[in-house]
Parts: C-alpha cells; structure tokens; sequence
C-alpha cells in the first residue's frame, strides 16, 4: 500500500502544478488509507507536503510574473488568522470519542474524515460545474477576499487542505485578475497557510515522522514540475472536469469506508 501511496503523490503536484488546485484534497486520504496514519496526525502531515509542493510553484510562478501580492496579502492575512485559531483551539477541544450513534462510536478521527469526504463533494461540484473567467477587468473588492480567507484558513486548519478550488474562483471574480496570476497567487497563499500552520504544530510537540514527510513531498514537487511543464502545453480549465469526477468517487469512497466501518 505504501508504493502505491508514493505513486499516488506524484498527482498532488501534478494537480496543483497544471490547475493550481485540487491535489492537497488527495492528500489526506493518500496518507490515512495508504499510509496507515491516524486522520489528526494526517492533517498535519498534510500542512507540510502542501505547503512545500505549492511553494515550489509559486517559485515558478513568481519568475513567470503571475503572482499578484496585493490580492494574496488581503486574502492570506485573515485566512492565516482563522487557521491559527483553528489548529490551536478548535481541533484541541474536540474529544477523542464524540459520542455514539447506535453501536458506532463517532470518533475524532472520524469525524475529520467524514468532514473531508463532504470538502471533497463539495470540491468535485466546483471542478465539474463550467466556470467563465471574467471577460472585464474588475475592481478588487478586498471584504469579499478577506471574507473568504476567514472560510479558507478554516479548511485548511481543520482539514489540512489548501481550498485551492476556492481560492482560485475567488481571485477571479473578487480581485479582477487573470487565470494564470489566479493560480500563482492561490499556490503563494497556499504555502504560506500550510507552512505556518504546519510550524504550530511543529512546535507544539506534534509526533512527526519527516522521513516519510520529506520523501512524500520529494515525490509530490516532482509532479509538480511535471504539471507545470504541462501547463504550458495543456489547457487545466479543459482537464478540471475530469479530475473533479475523480475527486468526487474519492469523497463518496470515504463516505461509504467510514460510516460502514
């Protein structure tokens, strides 16, 4: 299970490279059902193999010029605000046996994953849904941006995912800027969001295994470059359909796993 979950890494940054989106929700189900770890570790875990991915990305975009700052800054201050209250008060107040339904514990761990599963339905929609980029360059509107950072930072805290399929939309219609700068501004976002929550949890004493961390990432950054590369030659918009498809048999597989364990 383990090589398969080296193999299925390369698409975290094959995803993120060609759509700026969408593989950090792969993340965590890679790293619960192919690497055996437990959902809340998982999530941190994924706050690393995100960030560094989409850092690397960001990189890329930033010599390419499609990084606007002034649009990340207002959108990743609050996100990085509700992220941080979220790892530090929010997921450490939640027990580890919720309460029962039936014979079936609800667990902490479980609820992580039964979240997740309906981030990813809710992802999978958004990818299949057609989406226009906005033929008029718009005004940023900056509350509607901050507003959505508040909701991202969320996700990302409790989920370890970077909400890329939100963030892009996001920077499209609420700052007026081009695909392109929407997917180097959502990657530069997300590493900064993944980097500072995975440092909390660092440091607050988070058992941490970074062999498989750093060889998980060193795989994911491989594909990242491959989807980058790709990107030139290929149109993401026109490949987001079919990889929401593939998001949304992933949440229902977890649905299904989790609520019949």
């Amino acid at each position: 299970m383990e090589i398969l979950g080296y193999l299925a890494s390369v698409l975290i940054g094959i995803s993120l490279g060609l759509i700026g989106g969408g593989g950090s929700i792969l993340t965590v189900p890679i790293l619960v059902y192919l690497f055996g770890i437990g959902a809340e570790h998982a999530t941190s875990y994924s706050l690393f193999i995100v960030g560094i991915t989409a850092m690397t990305g960001a990189y890329r975009h930033y010599k390419l010029g499609n990084l606007e700052i002034k649009s990340g800054l207002a959108f990743g201050l609050p996100s990085v605000l509700s992220l941080l209250l979220v790892r530090k008060l929010m997921l450490p107040a939640i027990p580890e046996v919720i309460g029962t339904i039936g014979s079936t514990a609800i667990t902490k761990n479980m609820l992580i994953m039964l979240v997740f599963a309906l981030l990813m339905l809710a992802a999978s929609i958004a990818m299949i849904k057609p989406s226009d980029e906005p033929t008029e360059t718009q005004k940023p509107q900056r509350n509607k941006l901050a507003l959505i950072g508040l909701l991202i930072g969320f996700i990302t805290g409790f989920l370890g995912a970077g909400g890329g399929f939100l963030i892009i939309p996001a920077l499209l219609f609420f700052a007026g800027i081009p695909m392109k700068q929407a997917i180097g501004t959502s990657l530069l976002i997300i590493s900064i969001n993944s980097a500072i929550g995975f440092a909390g949890d660092a440091l607050g004493g988070a058992p941490i295994d970074y062999t498989l961390l750093l060889t998980i990432s060193a795989i994911a950054i491989v594909g990242m470059l491959i989807g980058t590369q790709l990107s030139k030659k290929i149109n993401g918009a026109q490949l987001k359909p079919a990889f929401g498809w593939f998001v949304l048999l992933m949440g229902v597989y977890i649905l299904v796993k989790e609520l019949s364990a």
